[in-house]
């Protein structure tokens, strides 16, 4: 595995293609993805690996669906990823451990290029910070623990940044924000929002309709519920 994590030192090779991911990494600011700020004692640190490949249908990027028996965001899409654990040495290498126990990666054909800023999530508590990694030379993925992961998909950004497949979806508790119905899935949420940033931050946006707003699809709202009720949580 090799690393860029600065973006801006002796920086390594990517497609053309890439290029523009690692502008955003260089001059992104927390500000540029969301707008909650972590308290001040910060959150649980956490990391999650955007690895962007090129596969059969072009450039892509690598997905999961989370396990449906998980207690926290059961069933939804997500980049692979977790808590840093004390071993981590980083960020970095929290990305590639999780995804590596996630989907089987082989971490020796990824080149990590830069980070995202640090982004709070104020249901969990997370303090996550995004890695970018670019898939030199890729190897299978599949999933490992089914206690863990439902399923794996490498998306590509044609499908991403095409207008039929944006929209903006609503929670019942009147949350709305970007979605991309990709690979069978709704991809929303956490996920959905740093890509919809990205996508824009990087010049590849193409004009989408933006009232188009849909209901969150019913089994995913009641994952959700299901999951939180029996966790003893306010659904």
């Amino acid at each position: 595995m090799r690393t860029d994590a600065r973006a801006d030192q002796n920086p390594i090779d990517l497609p053309t293609w890439l290029e523009p991911v690692r502008g955003v990494a260089r001059r992104a600011r927390p500000g540029d993805f969301s707008r909650a700020l972590p308290p001040d004692g910060g959150g649980r640190a956490s990391a999650v690996l955007l690895l962007f490949g090129e596969g059969v249908h072009g450039p892509d990027i690598l997905l999961i669906e989370r396990a449906h028996t998980l207690r926290s965001h059961a069933g939804q899409p997500a980049f692979p990823g977790g808590a840093i654990d004390p071993t981590d040495t980083g960020p970095v290498a929290a990305a590639l451990r999780e995804t590596v126990e996630e989907t089987g990666l082989d971490p020796t054909g990824v080149t990590v290029f830069g980070t995202l800023p640090d982004l709070y999530l104020p249901p969990s508590g997370y303090l996550v910070t995004p890695v970018l990694g670019w898939w030199h030379a890729p190897s299978p993925v599949r999933v490992v623990d089914v206690a863990e992961v439902a399923s794996v998909h490498r998306v590509p950004l044609e499908t991403l940044v095409d207008p039929a497949n944006r929209l903006s979806v609503r929670h019942p508790s009147g949350f709305v924000g970007p979605a991309f119905a990709v690979a069978g899935l709704v991809v929303w949420g956490f996920t959905g929002g740093i890509l919809d940033r990205l996508i824009a931050l990087a010049g590849w946006e193409r004009p989408w309709d933006h009232n188009r707003v849909e209901d969150l699809p019913t089994h995913l709202v009641e994952l959700g519920t299901a999951r939180a009720t029996e966790d003893g949580r306010p659904s």
